[in-house]
């Protein structure tokens, strides 16, 4: 499993003295990207191929308080992936200093084309790099379905 260890700061505690929820998004968000430059998603290459990620949602699980003074880490796994990487899903999970588990994401994104700003497939050669990533037990091939589960769509007010 990927695992990125981060200190943590006066300015990831929220006004209870824990970790904020923000934190918890920019460390996994953190975690991603370092995984990401390790295997081949620089930033030529996202150019080169004129893609970026997005994200469609993420759902935290609060397990244990999270406190300043000594290090977490975060781990990153491959949940589920299409079967031309245009969708993405990733479990993160945070641990303490002592290998506890204080708090579970799970995340799902696609890749867009950042011309026409629509979904697209991931090259031949990232889809490989990403494929790499250690996978959960529960690992699945993500469909379009897949992306809609929730039954979420916009509700437009009228301006």
């Amino acid at each position: 499993m990927y695992l990125k260890e981060f200190e943590v700061r006066w300015n990831d505690i929220d006004a209870n003295r824990h970790l904020a929820n923000s934190a918890y998004i920019n460390y996994m968000s953190h975690t991603r990207l370092s995984f990401m430059l390790e295997n081949g998603f620089g930033q030529p290459k996202m150019v080169e191929h004129n893609i970026g990620p997005v994200v469609f949602y993420e759902h935290m699980y609060y397990f244990k308080e999270v406190f300043p003074g000594k290090p977490i880490r975060v781990s990153l796994q491959l949940k589920g992936l299409s079967e031309d990487g245009r969708y993405f899903s990733f479990l993160h999970n945070f641990y303490d200093h002592k290998g506890r588990n204080m708090a579970r994401c799970e995340m799902m994104g696609g890749w867009i084309d950042l011309t026409e700003r629509k979904l697209r497939a991931l090259p031949d050669e990232l889809y490989q790099n990403l494929n790499t990533l250690d996978k959960t037990d529960d690992f699945y091939t993500i469909t379009k379905e897949d992306t809609r589960k929730f039954g979420q769509t916009p509700n437009d007010i009228n301006a």
